[in-house]
Formats: C-alpha cells, sequence, structure tokens
C-alpha cells in the first residue's frame, strides 16, 4: 500500500509540473505541508521563499508591444514592420520596470511569453524573473503575458471555450457565440509558500462600445466567474485576484457583474472613489485597469498600495503606453 501511494505521489507530480511554464532542471525537495497539490509540486532552485514576506504586482498594457522578428503565421504590418519606436520603448520599458521592482507583473497586448523572456534575459537579468506563462493566439500578436519572481502551479485556459455574446442573435437567428479572444483569458496558482498560495487571473477583455461589445464582454465574465467558482467548490477559502485591462469603467453593469458583490465570490475594487485614471495615458480620464482581489485575499491588501503608477516622466510614460501601469502590494500571510 506505501508503494502504491508513492508510486501515485511520483506521477501526479510529473503531472503538474508539466503544466508549469517554467523550466527549472535543478530542484529542491518539495516543500513539507498537509496540501497534496503542494506536495506534489516543487520548489525551483532559483526561488527563496524566505524573501517573499511581502509581494507587488502589477498590471500594464503595453500597446502593441512587438519584437524584432515577423512571424509568418500572422498577418499585420504592425507586427511584420514593427515601428523604429520600438528601441526606445524597450529601453524606456526597461527602466519603469526596475522601478516598479514588482514580483508579478501581467502585460496586456505583448507579443509572446519567449519574447518577454528574452526581454527579461537581455534587460533585466538581476531581477530574479524566473517563470514566463501566456496562452498566445495563433492569429494574432496581442496577448496577455505574464512574468514573476515566484513559481507557478497550474496554469487554466479559457482559451477554447465559446462564449455567448449576451444579448446578441447572428444572421440566422441564434444566439451569437465566440471563441477570437477567449485567450487573452487566464487562470494560474501562484505558489508564494507552503502557507500561502493565490489564483491569479490575467484578462484583457474585448475593447469597444455599445450593446454588441458588452455583450461580448459580458459572456467573457459569465465564463470565468462559473470557473473560478469551481475553483472556490475546490476551496472554500481560496485567495484570488483578478488583474489586467478589462475595457469596462466601474461603472458598467459588466464590471458590477464581475466583482459579484454580496456574493459568495466577491471581488473588492481598491482604487473605488480614488479618482485615479489608467487610460490614456496623455489625457487620463479613464479607469478600465484594475487589480481586483476576492474576499479572501483582501485583508492581506497592505493598505493604500493600490495605485496607478508612473515611475518615469510624463514624456516617458507616454513613450511606452497609452496606458498607465497599476500596482499592488499584499502580505503573504492568510488573515
Amino acid at each position: 500500500m506505501q508503494r502504491s501511494r508513492y508510486v501515485l505521489l511520483l506521477c501526479t507530480g510529473f503531472f503538474l509540473l508539466s503544466c508549469s511554464n517554467y523550466d527549472s532542471p535543478d530542484t529542491t525537495a518539495p516543500a513539507s505541508t498537509e496540501d497534496p497539490y503542494l506536495q506534489a509540486t516543487a520548489q525551483p532552485a532559483w526561488y527563496n521563499p524566505g524573501v517573499m514576506d511581502t509581494i507587488r504586482i502589477a498590471t500594464w498594457n503595453v500597446q502593441h508591444f512587438v519584437d524584432a522578428y515577423d512571424n509568418p503565421y500572422i498577418e499585420n504590418e504592425r507586427e511584420d514592420i514593427p515601428p523604429p519606436a520600438m528601441s526606445n520603448r524597450r529601453e524606456l520599458l526597461a527602466a519603469a520596470l526596475r522601478l516598479l521592482d514588482a514580483d508579478i507583473v501581467v502585460f496586456q497586448e505583448f507579443e509572446s511569453d519567449s519574447y518577454l523572456q528574452r526581454f527579461a534575459e537581455s534587460y533585466l537579468p538581476d531581477m530574479g524573473y524566473g517563470a514566463y506563462a501566456a496562452l498566445e493566439s495563433p492569429d494574432w500578436y496581442m496577448n496577455v503575458v505574464m512574468m514573476s519572481r515566484i513559481p507557478l502551479g497550474t496554469f487554466y485556459s479559457y482559451a477554447h471555450v465559446n462564449t455567448p455574446i449576451v444579448g446578441q442573435t447572428d444572421s440566422l437567428g441564434n444566439i451569437a457565440s465566440q471563441t477570437f479572444i477567449n485567450n487573452r483569458m487566464w487562470t494560474v496558482d501562484v505558489l508564494v509558500h507552503p502557507d500561502y498560495e493565490f489564483t491569479l487571473t490575467g484578462l484583457h477583455l474585448k475593447a469597444g462600445r455599445g450593446p454588441r461589445n458588452e455583450g461580448w464582454r459580458l459572456g467573457q465574465v459569465n465564463l470565468l466567474r462559473a470557473q473560478l467558482k469551481r475553483l472556490m467548490r475546490l476551496d472554500p477559502d481560496r485567495n484570488q485576484v483578478i488583474v489586467g485591462d478589462l475595457n469596462m469603467p466601474p461603472d458598467s453593469d459588466q464590471f458590477g457583474k464581475l466583482l459579484g458583490k454580496n456574493s459568495e465570490l466577491a471581488f473588492a475594487d481598491p482604487l473605488a472613489g480614488t479618482g485615479e485614471f489608467s487610460h490614456p495615458s496623455d489625457s487620463l480620464f479613464w479607469r478600465i485597469d484594475h487589480i481586483l482581489p476576492n474576499t479572501h485575499m483582501k485583508p492581506e491588501l497592505v493598505s493604500s498600495s493600490v495605485t496607478v503608477a508612473r515611475p518615469l516622466s510624463e514624456a516617458d510614460m507616454i513613450a511606452i503606453s497609452d496606458h498607465l501601469p497599476v500596482v499592488a502590494e499584499f502580505v503573504t500571510i492568510d488573515r
């Protein structure tokens, strides 16, 4: 019986490690914990959980941030022939990221996780980023991509799910649906240490105004909440945080649906009432970039740490992107 349990545990470990988006051949022994999930994961050698008493998370739409190479499977002039300004934008983004000093950065409109890894290795080699993740579109070049100083667990994709475009019908009168940009939604477990983990969701929801775009976003929100509720059934006290460019202001019906106020799965909007705006960077009047902890994770939010960040001059921030980054800090002790 003991031998069978050992073999099962070992196989489970191999499966979960295959789901991660980093490659680390040297690992320490699994953490000592009662959680079978954490027992089945290994701490990579590049990671020191002892320095993570607080963590900083940043989200930033970096506006068509492309590499210097043409992807032959994607036909778009901006991706095929990157504009000359990209070289300067890379330098400025690297300088801003050094000042932000975030442990996890979730980008929107970034070309790929392979490009992000090469970017970090070239411009930020001493910053400690060891994990990179994305779910890239096969036919478009703007993706939601993350880099992290903290190991990642299982990565959940929504890319292949057809979501209804709520309130809309197609030419035959059927309920309209789409699966075009659901790759720009994903959820990943972040394994800080044996006593603290959380689920991070990175988003770049459908842009645009009007009933069709609003219905598109609402379909995406409904799918996301349904999946996050499924995860809660596995762990009712699960810490969760949603970050990204949601393309919906706080007073919209879709945003209220996402927050789920007074429901079993409720998220907080820490910037509510602050008058902070993140877009467009050259004439700020719109708050569509968000960091939203759920009820269980909100107590770990460091007071007044959520802010729209301006690490460089106004001119430099405008040169990087039409969005400003949003950052937040959390303590890594369950409260």
